[in-house]
């Protein structure tokens, strides 16, 4: 075992440069947590690959060695996706250097960009060229293309533009073995057989190294309007984005549902941040994008919230009047999640269902988690216009939160059965990772976890792509 180390280490090292292969703990460190902090691993290296090629010789290195690689963008997962196990025998493929932009094409409307470079990059490069790239998430700064792609995530933009696998149009991916496979193509439209990109796009890493990507964009917006409404119930949001979708059309981007729970945990630990509607249970941010010339959209955007106060779909309405505003009331939505780690240890649920269920099952399921767990705390927001909440359960005021984490596997099952009763699904946008393992199982049936063990097993024989996740 030390010669396969010791040798794997040499073609490690000669892959990619002695520098760049980290080995020392204290080095490792910042690659071995999560960014929840709930999972911890070992690593028998961390490696970062410059390119392509040196990805594909760190992988056939480890392939031939039989050695486990775990591929990590940004690190920041909330499933433990891209964490090791406590084995101490993986490689954990460091995709951080792999950051250039290596094609902008205006006339296509495409964006070719490596696995590495983080969202906001690639929202800037399509600025920088007249475009927009819709895909948005709170995470955006420090989040990598390639993990957005490998988890499918989802962000603020749904409503109007699709998941992060809407937005692909051609990958390059690094096989099991090593080889690789080019399928940067800006297309759209080609039905040469099997559309390949989409078995690794939502993959989390278990089929293939995503390396590079063909990524679609869109005219940049000339307008943008921004509202916090009030609502006096999820039944209440659910009419206003009926009412917006027929007034504005597809100028509707993002349509957030946020608790009045989650929006005061968040200006607990931001206190600088604004609270423009205080004292509601229940808050709806709207965004409304327009790329006309003609500058009708905020006087669109107030019409139809000003007829919504009318019906009694929204009892106050905040609208931002400039583009400082608007970022301090995004800065109230996105700003939750961290709010929550700083809170404690929390048990999130992220969640999807039918738009038209998600008032009925928000009663239900807090009558049920009311009676096992007196005095829990529902943080819930979430991205309604598309269906997906993330519904997530803080520690009663008296209890830390490391004790009240054992009540996790009795609210799951509370939580996953009444989305599964309703068609619903138990990860919308943040992947199965490490933490659902036990989940998908439990709610996927026997042919479709028949099937997916056979793709795995297809392109990843030896179990050797981020083992241990989804599967």
């Amino acid at each position: 075992m030390m010669d396969i180390g010791a040798n794997l280490r040499t073609r490690l090292e000669a892959a990619v440069g002695a520098p760049h292969v980290l080995t020392d703990l204290a080095a490792m460190q910042p690659y071995l947590l999560d960014w929840r902090g709930r999972y911890q691993g070992r690593a028998f290296a961390v490696v970062r690959p410059g390119n392509t090629a040196e990805v594909a010789a760190v992988v056939g290195a480890c392939a031939d060695a039989q050695v486990g690689i775990v591929p990590q963008g940004g690190n920041t997962g909330m499933c433990g996706g891209a964490t090791p196990d406590d084995s101490g025998h993986a490689v954990v493929l460091s995709l951080l250097r792999m950051n250039r932009v290596r094609a902008t094409d205006p006339a296509n409307a495409t964006i070719t960009v490596e696995a590495g470079v983080p969202l906001a990059s690639v929202q800037a490069a399509a600025a920088a060229a007249g475009l927009n790239f819709p895909l948005s998430l709170g995470s955006e700064g420090s989040c990598t293309i390639g993990g957005n792609l490998s988890t499918n995530a989802g962000g603020t933009a749904v409503l109007r533009f699709g998941n992060a696998r809407d937005l692909v149009l051609g990958l390059e991916v690094v096989l099991a073995d090593g080889r690789v496979w080019d399928g940067l193509r800006g297309l759209r439209k080609d039905n040469t057989g099997y559309d390949l990109k989409h078995l690794f796009v939502g993959a989390e890493g278990t089929l293939g190294v995503i390396t590079a990507a063909v990524l679609k964009l869109f005219p940049a917006p000339a307008h943008r309007a921004t509202a916090l409404a009030a609502v006096a119930d999820p039944q209440r949001a659910v009419d206003l984005l009926r009412g917006l979708k027929s007034s504005l059309g597809d100028r509707l981007v993002g349509f957030e549902l946020i608790s009045g729970v989650a929006l005061a945990m968040c200006r607990k630990h931001h206190p600088e941040l604004p609270d423009p509607l205080p004292g509601h249970a229940w808050y709806v941010l709207v965004q409304a994008d327009d790329t006309a010339a003609g500058g009708g959209l905020p006087a669109d955007v107030e019409r139809a919230l000003g007829k919504a106060l009318e019906r009694g779909d929204a009892v106050d309405v905040a609208i931002a009047q400039s583009g400082e505003q608007a970022q301090t009331l995004w800065a109230l939505r996105e700003n939750i999640s961290e709010a929550q780690r700083r809170e404690g240890l929390n048990i999130k649920h992220d969640i999807s269902l039918p738009v038209s269920v998600i008032p009925e099952f928000l009663v239900t399921a807090e009558t049920a988690l009311n009676r096992a767990f007196p005095g829990v705390r529902f943080v819930v927001f979430g991205h309604l216009g598309d269906g997906n909440l993330h519904y997530n359960l803080s520690a009663p005021a008296n209890e830390s939160s490391e004790h009240f984490l054992a009540n996790a596997p009795a609210a799951n099952r509370i939580v996953h059965d009444m989305v599964a009763a309703r068609a619903g699904s138990i990860s919308a946008e943040h992947g199965i990772g490490q933490l659902k393992r036990a989940e998908l199982t439990h709610y996927k049936s026997a042919l479709e976890i028949e099937l997916m063990r056979a793709v795995k097993f297809a392109l990843d024989p030896s179990g050797l792509l981020n083992p241990g996740k989804v599967l």
